[in-house]
């Protein structure tokens, strides 16, 4: 009697999730700049997340601006856009709640 040879099933790995790339504009680079060190890394760590979760729990969408979006931290907000087809995300400007929707 000859025994059946069974390929092992390979399992693949999971698919790692798409991560979004994230590009900073200038004036979100000079708002990062301004920020105090402790808010920086609350700051950062909004901005970083936004890779894996581009439109995380609590976001809002702008009215009145086609695609912008805004997450809160703290007193501050980042406002940014996402391009689903290039699968980036465009961090159009962040500050202080008070001051962030006059410079649109």
């Amino acid at each position: 009697m000859m025994s059946r040879s069974r390929k092992s099933a390979i399992q693949q790995p999971p698919p790692e999730p798409k991560r979004n790339e994230i590009v900073l504009t200038r004036a979100a680079e000079r708002g990062l700049a301004s920020l105090p060190k402790t808010e920086l890394r609350r700051v950062d760590a909004k901005i970083q997340g936004l890779a894996e979760i581009p439109r995380p729990p609590g976001v809002k969408k702008l009215e009145g601006v086609d695609d912008l979006y805004r997450i809160r931290c703290g007193d501050y907000r980042i406002v940014y856009q996402i391009e689903e087809a290039r699968l980036v995300i465009v961090v159009v400007n962040v500050g202080n709640r008070r001051d962030i929707y006059r410079l649109l």
